[in-house]
């Protein structure tokens, strides 16, 4: 397994990181995503550092908690081996100060994630979403204290907008806070906004990407395609309006060279998608979803080999969508590239 550095800091994550919103299964949402006990936890768990996945992403929101508590129970024995990965921020009741990022809501959540995880330390906390009612500092100076305090390792932020992710780092520069050193996103072959901002800025900055969905809510596992109705058991049904809407004709699009490159490679679709995805620049790691040990040895071999050059060239072809202004690439031609390139 490779390891990359995650950001600005001096630890090192895996490419390929386990996401444990398939554990529990409560409710409409993350019941469509999986439904794992305890002992299915376990299995996929040893699977994961057995290949040297050592990384596992939950939060306090997944399955009411309940994820967290199946991974904590499942990681017995084994705490030392794995880094984890929580969010924190979206509402979890619905009490005023049950939402957010105020310094409440932080060490309050924090502490119950402590407590539901079975652990002294979370090694990397993540904000599930930038909360516009708390300043910034205010949020920064908690997590300082939680570093200090032992409860925590990194701090990183999730779903954040440029803007949003850029003020964080200002203020934490500017007071001596800890920095975000991960920003946890959406990213996939038919989903490439984080390209215009989040791209740059995370190189500019040194913030690794930790990338959620890369199978685009379920549209790049192979199962689905032109003239064909979606699979009967797919997480689409049920979930697919909560995801950026996708052009059908883009997608079956990219579904045709993915083909076509499965046909080439031998590897499964899911594999070449998440493995363009390794390819990226500022990719740290790729949090691969799993509803069972099959499901998840196939994913575990998206990484140890690479595209060719025109393979990629043709996965880009097939996914590009014009930016938006004001990163519309008329404003990267001729003079305008030369002071603002795009990422390498």
């Amino acid at each position: 397994m490779e390891y990359r550095t995650l950001g600005a800091s001096g630890l090192k994550v895996p490419v390929l990181s386990f996401g444990a919103g398939t554990f529990g299964g409560k409710g409409p949402l993350f019941s469509a995503w999986g439904d794992s006990g305890v002992d299915e936890a376990r299995r996929l768990i040893a699977v994961c550092l057995e290949a040297g996945v050592n990384l596992f992403d939950t939060a306090d929101v997944y399955s009411d908690g309940a994820s967290e508590e199946i991974l904590g129970e499942a990681l017995q024995g084994r705490r030392d081996e794995a880094l984890i990965s929580t969010k924190i921020g979206l509402p979890t009741g619905e009490g005023p100060n049950d939402a957010g990022a105020s310094r409440l809501r932080l060490v309050r959540g924090v502490e119950a994630a402590l407590r539901r995880l079975r652990t002294d330390r979370i090694d990397l906390l993540q904000l599930h979403a930038f909360d516009a009612a708390t300043p910034v500092e205010e949020t920064l100076a908690a997590l300082d204290v939680l570093v200090r305090d032992g409860k925590v390792r990194y701090v990183g932020a999730s779903n954040f907008s440029g803007w949003q992710l850029m003020k964080s780092l200002a203020a934490a520069d500017r007071y001596g806070f800890p920095r975000y050193v991960a920003h946890q996103a959406y990213y996939s072959l038919i989903g490439r906004d984080y390209e215009w901002e989040l791209m740059p800025l995370g190189q500019d900055q040194k913030v690794g990407g930790l990338i959620w969905s890369p199978l685009g809510w379920g549209r790049l596992t192979g199962k689905i395609r032109r003239g064909q109705p979606a699979p009967k058991v797919s997480r689409l049904h049920d979930t697919a309006d909560m995801g950026p809407p996708v052009d059908d004709e883009r997608l079956f699009a990219v579904v045709e060279v993915l083909d076509a490159l499965a046909a080439e490679t031998g590897r499964a679709v899911p594999q070449i998608a998440i493995n363009w995805l390794l390819g990226r620049p500022t990719v740290a790691s790729v949090i691969l979803g799993a509803r069972d040990e099959a499901q998840l040895r196939q994913n575990l071999d998206a990484a140890g080999w690479s595209l060719t050059a025109d393979q990629v060239a043709r996965l880009d072809a097939a996914s590009a969508v014009t930016p938006a202004y004001p990163y519309f690439p008329y404003w990267r031609e001729g003079g305008f590239q030369r002071v603002n390139p795009p990422p390498v």
